[in-house]
């Protein structure tokens, strides 16, 4: 498998999708804190595999509002611990935040919680697999391999959008 990316436009800055050919295996911004530094050829989208158009139709649906989990093929690099605490940000509800603490808890871990945050600040696959649902235990936003900023802007998304789907 020929590892490759695109670069799309989204409201939150440029992403780059990643894919080994098969899978979805990262979702980076621009300025991410912990991106590889190879990210395989860089494709146009009219020429992307079949994952990354599908990553970016449902990364443009989720933005419009109208998507509130994804379903995609995922292949995350990362230690047997690390896929754990990211298979469990997938479980967070649309709209809704957990903290380090909570999903440690979670884990059947609850002094992990440090652990959770270093394995959380680490998933490759940022937004598909929603790290940014994960907030310090008073609620205050706290680190994001994208920034802050980003993470507000992606959680002020999906409160707007829950409280307008409740109506």
């Amino acid at each position: 498998m020929t590892t490759s990316h695109v670069v799309v436009d989204s409201p939150v800055g440029p992403l780059r999708l990643v894919t080994d050919g098969e899978h979805l295996t990262g979702v980076y911004f621009a300025e991410h804190k912990h991106a590889p530094t190879e990210l395989g050829a860089h494709v146009e989208v009219k020429d992307a595999v079949p994952v990354l158009r599908a990553t970016l139709e449902q990364l443009t649906d989720y933005f419009a509002g109208g998507r509130t989990g994804f379903d995609l093929p995922l292949a995350a690099t990362g230690t047997d611990f690390q896929r754990q605490v990211w298979d469990l940000l997938t479980t967070i509800p649309y709209g809704q935040t957990w903290s380090y603490g909570q999903l440690a808890a979670a884990l059947g871990r609850p002094s992990a919680s440090r652990a959770v945050g270093m394995a959380n600040g680490r998933n490759p696959i940022s937004i598909v697999v929603p790290c940014h649902r994960v907030v310090g235990s008073t609620g205050a936003i706290t680190g994001y391999g994208g920034g802050v900023e980003r993470k507000q802007a992606l959680l002020d998304l999906e409160r707007r959008t829950s409280q307008t789907a409740l109506f």
